[in-house]
């Protein structure tokens, strides 16, 4: 039988304790490290391709009045201001913004990205959803009415006025669709909008719909001579309008998402396009 001595059990009491504390501080450190990663998963300033930089990508070019200069991380111009607005709802302040340039083609197609978010007036499809995400729409372009200055439409008000003018569109685009639906039902098509626009600078056609953005760039460059925005067609918005695009599967899409819902319910994309994209608001509309 041991005898243990008062001052033995004390050593040995001493002994029991100190292991009980270290064990519990290596369980409490065990539990501190667990609840950092579980943090980092949930903290969606972590989850982008470079953590805590939100990488985002526009045309290369960029133009007017999406972005102003080409120079997208100076917040001018619609695209540029709804990315920094977008990604402030997101977590990340403009210094923790970062700009990237892709081809519109590459942007779209399958496979891994170099970007979190992508910007350049992407139509939302069917087909493209298949290939990557995409936030709900920032902007609903309008179908617009380009005419010769010298029709006998160019003074035309109303969509009766122009009941009887031949009017062309591209086949299979929402500027078709748009066309038969709220002008009239026969529509002359074209393949594109580059034969649309030669069939009216050669007067084959009196009148040419296509969307209110295509139509600025026509008549401003002059790829119908002597041309003019009659003006937009009421109800003609397009229905699925311009997303942003995310690699298909991101992480980042639900927040994203959020943020340009957001922003359209407060007002802010409203004000946004009022600010940048006049040129095109501001055409009359011909009901």
């Amino acid at each position: 039988m041991t005898i243990f001595t008062r001052k033995t059990i004390r050593r040995l009491t001493a002994a029991a304790l100190t292991a009980v504390t270290l064990m519990a501080g290596a369980a409490c450190g065990s539990s501190s490290s667990n609840s950092g990663q579980s943090a980092d998963k949930q903290d969606i300033t972590q989850q982008t391709i470079k953590p805590g930089t939100l990488t985002i990508a526009t045309g290369d070019p960029a133009y007017a009045p999406y972005v102003q200069d080409n120079k997208p991380e100076s917040g001018k111009g619609y695209e540029a201001a709804v990315a920094y607005a977008v990604a402030k709802k997101m977590g990340f302040d403009k210094a923790h913004v970062t700009w990237t340039r892709t081809t519109f083609d590459a942007a779209i197609a399958p496979g891994s990205k170099d970007y979190d978010l992508n910007i350049q007036q992407f139509s939302i499809t069917p087909e493209r959803r298949q290939a990557v995400d995409f936030t709900p729409s920032y902007y609903n372009s309008t179908q617009s009415l380009v005419v010769r200055n010298n029709s006998p439409y160019a003074s035309a008000t109303s969509l009766a006025q122009i009941k009887d003018a031949k009017i062309g569109a591209m086949v299979g685009s929402t500027s078709y669709e748009m066309a038969h639906k709220l002008v009239k039902p026969d529509i002359d098509t074209f393949n594109d909008d580059v034969a649309s626009s030669q069939a009216l600078d050669a007067n084959q056609i009196d009148a040419l719909v296509v969307d209110t953005p295509s139509a600025v760039t026509m008549v401003d460059s002059g790829q119908v001579k002597n041309a003019k925005i009659l003006g937009q067609i009421k109800g003609s918005q397009d229905p699925e309008g311009m997303g942003i695009v995310l690699p298909k599967g991101s992480k980042l899409t639900p927040a994203a998402s959020k943020a340009v819902t957001a922003l359209k319910k407060d007002g802010t994309l409203d004000k946004l396009q009022k600010q940048w994209l006049h040129v095109y608001t501001s055409l009359p509309t011909l009901g």
